[in-house]
């Protein structure tokens, strides 16, 4: 990450649509595990989903149990909280000339096992 983006805390439904599918791209297992905590000046625990684009470094607001939610009510995830083969193909493709999407997902595009 780099500091000198600015920082922008959000709640992940008042995204636009494309932030959104892009986010559920880099986390095509879900949100829950990705999420970090921290304490605002007050000493409130603080829960965000961190999210970088080219030009912002974004902190989506959401507690473990919401980060759950989202994804078992999204119809883009499947049962088990994966994102669905056919829509993450779809994205990928929308979106792969965006180098921070590209720079964020994981190596395994390659592997053909």
């Amino acid at each position: 990450m780099t500091n000198s983006k600015p920082r922008v805390i959000k709640d992940y439904n008042k995204l636009d649509k494309d932030l959104q599918q892009q986010i559920k791209l880099i986390y095509a297992e879900g949100f829950a595990d990705n999420l970090i905590h921290f304490f605002d000046k007050n000493g409130i625990k603080i829960t965000v989903l961190p999210f970088e684009t080219e030009d912002k470094y974004y902190m989506l607001r959401m507690t473990e149990n919401e980060a759950v939610a989202l994804v078992d009510e999204d119809e883009d995830y499947d049962d088990d909280g994966f994102l669905k083969d056919e829509v993450k193909q779809e994205y990928e493709d929308k979106y792969s000339d965006l180098d921070h999407i590209a720079d964020q997902l994981p190596d395994d595009e390659d592997d053909d096992d």
